[in-house]
């Protein structure tokens, strides 16, 4: 989990001295104090300093055994230290308030009746109120602990999701690339099998391909006009291994160009509409790309004139369920891919999903 997500917790005065339990502990002392004053006999100020003083006295014991010792007894509980330290100090800082605001030369409060009554009925008070106040806050601390944990266990869950998804999304990306590769290579090698003349300047073409495209594939995401320039080099480099049977042309709105998509997203289709589609089929046929963007939707179709869905049905497994499950992952669930027949041949195969910008 990383630290970043929380402030770390406050020691030493800092946590004693918080604002949040200084004006807690000033509220309580205040309001008992004008509660008590209409029927005390000294001033009202003499008595707030007493109740103000006794609570932070409070307070400050509170703070002092909620972080020392650092280590405590098996046998006893650090909540049952701080609730007896609080219901001791009130007491023990009462009667030093008593001592030191006795007038010089006045006889000492336990001598004075009347002072002797307040000052047991300030200690009283202060065992009463300052224990439950003290336990008041340490369910408050546990409810902001169990809070502060659940929030923490949430963020580290979603963490690992994504850190998962981001691994099962580069899984199946190192899946589709030795077989986008392996393919094209198997389409050289026809060549070469065949002695066509046209091998060699196929093969450095190539080469020249795979030099641009190798180091996208471990990208995790990339554009569509990035896609499309290899898309085009792609159908070059097949146009010129059958240049009978091969035609191709894009349609694409300039607005789509700087979209987000996952790496080989159109080069699956257009690969395998080659390898599917037109190979197979004695007179070629022609593949058209479409690329537009619908408002906050982009669309990506790839028809062929090919042989058709039924004859290359047995072909289209591993690429388009891999980029399907790539495109789930990528946009977590919201696109589309869909493959339909056309008439009187071929396939389309169309990519729906959301619009969003590159660095967006």
């Amino acid at each position: 989990m990383s630290a970043s997500y929380f402030h770390a917790k406050p020691k030493g005065l800092a946590l004693m001295l918080g604002w949040k339990r200084l004006l807690f502990t000033l509220g309580i002392s205040g309001a008992l104090g004008l509660l008590l004053a209409p029927s005390w006999l000294s001033s009202t100020p003499t008595l707030l300093l007493k109740t103000v003083g006794a609570g932070l006295a409070a307070m400050l014991t509170f703070g002092s055994f909620e972080q020392w010792p650092a280590r405590m007894p098996r046998w006893l509980a650090r909540w049952v230290l701080q609730v007896l330290g609080v219901a001791v100090a009130v007491p023990l800082a009462t009667w030093l308030l008593y001592v030191y605001t006795t007038p010089a030369g006045a006889p000492s409060f336990w001598h004075d009746e009347d002072r002797l009554r307040g000052f047991f009925t300030l200690s009283f008070l202060g065992i009463l109120l300052a224990p439950w106040a003290a336990l008041g806050a340490l369910v408050r601390q546990k409810e902001a602990l169990a809070r502060h944990q659940a929030l923490a266990f949430d963020l580290e869950r979603s963490e690992l999701e994504r850190q998962a998804l981001d691994a099962r999304l580069h899984l199946l990306q190192a899946q589709v690339a030795p077989h986008f590769l392996f393919n094209t290579l198997a389409n050289v090698q026809v060549l070469v099998d065949e002695g066509s003349p046209q091998a060699s300047a196929v093969l450095r073409n190539l080469i020249a391909y795979l030099r641009a495209a190798v180091p996208r594939l471990n990208e995790s995401v990339t554009t569509l006009g990035e896609e499309l320039e290899l898309v085009k080099a792609y159908l070059e480099l097949m146009h010129m291994r059958i240049p009978d049977r091969l035609q191709f042309a894009l349609h694409v709105d300039d607005a789509a160009r700087s979209l987000r998509c996952p790496p080989l997203t159109l080069l699956t289709l257009v690969e395998n509409a080659v390898r599917h589609g037109i190979d197979p089929s004695e007179e070629g046929g022609r593949i058209d790309i479409h690329v537009q963007r619908r408002g906050d939707r982009c669309v990506v179709r790839v028809s062929d004139t090919g042989v058709g869905l039924q004859s290359s049905s047995k072909g289209l497994g591993t690429g388009l369920t891999t980029l399907r499950e790539r495109l789930t992952l990528a946009f977590a669930g919201d696109a589309r891919l869909s493959i339909n027949a056309q008439h009187p041949h071929g396939v389309s195969a169309e990519v729906e999903f959301p619009a969003r910008e590159a660095g967006g």
